[in-house]
């Protein structure tokens, strides 16, 4: 089962290490090792997240998100993002932008640090939208009781995720946009934030709404399947819930895409403080992003979430603390140390409360069989 699922990352992370060393020795080889371990703690609440909706998929998605999304992963966000943004914000052309990153990589580097500011504000909006519709829904299942309870309740008011988000975008706007003692600088870099985070913001609104509107209506073909199908025979058409379920799974697919774009900029902004050549970037950053869509993968077919009930909100709590850290990040610097032992920890902790869960589950469900049915 393990070597199934993780056979392409094995491969994957064998042909990345060895081109590497063609590319630039040893030295090359552990600059490649130690991103690929960054990107695999930064984003395992991603896999996490992504498990909880690739679930939701049938065989076909899961598939494609395997193949045709990894190479959205690796080579759209990992090489392709990085040389847009510099495109972007320098106003260079696409192979002009390339060609700075591969012979002028100093001035690469600063340009990619000073997009950052609308980086951030643009995923710390899409991933802090994902945590605040995550903790405002009513579920029976609360791992921090005292925290989810009322906000649960409160989450009955329309659009109150939007609105707090867009509070704590202006906020940000106005209060961590870089350069503020400066009147021109902190016009411009505020202008920056609030119209990168309203992006975000719509984003996640346009993808998220779709996809949500697709597995709502799926669900609704699923109750009445056999119904269905009987009509469609009677009538000489076959209408499947396969049909509906393709729509549905392909604008889940495309949420899965957003959301791992979203969770890939803090990997992509951390791996500069380790190298400026981005050939290793893709390479480290690539195989760490095919064991996260192994690992998501793995946590569906395991039914790892269904065990361990508190793990997606551990998740989620990782993807809210992320949020906050990126747009922290508008202004100040945190370390990426920092950044991966917030979500891992989070993790770890909703891992070790399942699994007392689960004890405490089986103890009373020995209590309550029969004396005599115990004994046997």
């Amino acid at each position: 089962m393990v070597l199934k699922t993780f056979g392409w990352s094995f491969a994957v992370t064998a042909l990345g290490l060895v081109a590497a060393v063609f590319y630039g020795g040893w030295t090359a080889f552990w600059i490649v090792a130690i991103l690929s371990i960054m990107e695999i703690s930064l984003s395992f609440d991603n896999a996490v997240v992504n498990a909880g909706i690739l679930k939701k998929m049938n065989a076909f998605w899961q598939k494609i998100f395997l193949t045709i999304g990894i190479l959205i992963a690796v080579f759209g966000m990992r090489l392709v993002f990085p040389v847009i943004i510099v495109a972007v914000s320098a106003s260079l052309g696409p192979i002009e932008a390339v060609e700075l990153a591969f012979n002028d990589k100093e001035k690469y580097e600063q340009l990619v640090t000073d997009a950052h500011a609308s980086i951030a504000a643009f995923g710390g909006m899409f991933l802090l939208m994902i945590f605040l519709d995550f903790i405002f829904e009513e579920r029976e299942i609360k791992w921090l009781g005292w925290i989810e309870r009322p906000l649960s309740k409160l989450g009955k008011v329309d659009m109150l995720s939007v609105c707090i988000a867009l509070i704590i975008l202006m906020i940000s706007a106005l209060f961590l946009a870089p350069e503020a003692h400066t009147h021109a600088g902190a016009a411009d870099k505020t202008e920056t934030v609030l119209l990168s985070g309203v992006a975000g913001l719509i984003t996640y609104l346009v993808v998220g709404g779709l996809s949500g509107y697709f597995e709502n209506k799926l669900e609704e073909e699923e109750e009445r399947e056999h119904e269905e199908e009987e009509a469609a025979r009677k009538s000489g058409k076959r209408v499947t819930a396969l049909q509906v379920g393709g729509k549905a799974a392909f604008f889940l697919f495309l949420y899965l895409e957003v959301l791992d774009a979203s969770f890939s900029f803090d990997g992509v902004i951390s791996a500069f403080a380790i190298t400026n050549e981005i050939v290793l970037m893709a390479l480290g950053l690539g195989i760490g992003a095919m064991y996260v869509r192994s690992l998501t993968i793995y946590l569906v077919r395991q039914g790892t979430l269904d065990d361990y009930a508190y793990l997606e909100h551990g998740a989620h709590y990782a993807i809210g603390a992320l949020a906050t850290i990126l747009l922290i990040t508008i202004r100040f610097e945190i370390h990426e140390i920092i950044t991966g032992s917030v979500g891992v920890i989070l993790i770890a902790w909703s891992f070790w409360s399942s699994v007392k869960r689960n004890k405490a589950l089986a103890a009373e469900g020995e209590k309550a069989r029969p004396h005599s049915e115990a004994g046997v």
